[in-house]
């Protein structure tokens, strides 16, 4: 049985990219009926006892798929955040060294990634994954799929469901997706890429 993911911050401590509201309403309300209809869903099922990578590599599109896939989404999303000041604010090493051989610079980078995730047509996801030979690469996904089914490993994510945003920054999308740097812990990026 799959159950909440217990946030590392308190509900104000991403303030001001993400209010406390949104945090209260999309991890505490949102998430959890994602969990609580996966664990319905999973009885009896071929996947019960699977991991989510495993659901979410395996299920074919449906509602254990949507319903694995928004909770790992989810989970990657929330785990990547710390308050402002406490978060790592660039990347270093072998992935800093990566984006500037990919784009030049981590601001170039930024760029495209909030523009990917602005000029996704409906509601997804914009990730950063890397591939089985270390590149980079940013993708759009749409509503609950992940760059797992690609055969990537999924580093960073910015959510671009509207639930994401809308109770701080309404049909501003693109001011929502430049808000979230100064949160992410890019320590939790690095710990993902050298898994």
């Amino acid at each position: 049985m799959y159950t909440l993911v217990e946030l590392p911050y308190a509900p104000e401590a991403l303030q001001p990219a993400i209010s406390a509201q949104t945090l209260s309403f999309h991890h505490g309300k949102h998430l959890q009926t994602y969990v609580d209809n996966l664990n319905k869903l999973l009885v009896g099922s071929e996947f019960e006892g699977k991991s989510l990578e495993e659901i979410v590599g395996q299920a074919p599109a449906g509602a254990i798929f949507n319903n694995a896939g928004q909770i790992l989404n989810h989970e990657m999303y929330f785990m990547q955040f710390r308050p402002a000041a406490e978060a790592k604010e660039r990347p270093s090493g072998a992935l800093a060294m990566q984006i500037d051989k990919q784009w030049g610079s981590l601001d170039a980078f930024k760029a495209e990634f909030e523009a990917k995730g602005t000029s996704l047509f409906g509601s997804g996801w914009v990730w950063l994954s890397a591939d089985k030979d270390g590149s980079l690469v940013i993708t759009q996904e749409t509503n609950a799929s992940n760059p797992l089914v690609r055969g990537l490993k999924p580093l960073l994510t910015f959510d671009v469901w509207e639930h994401a945003y809308y109770l701080d920054y309404q049909n501003r999308r693109a001011a929502h997706l430049a808000a979230l740097w100064p949160i992410v812990d890019w320590s939790v990026i690095e710990s993902r890429n050298s898994i």
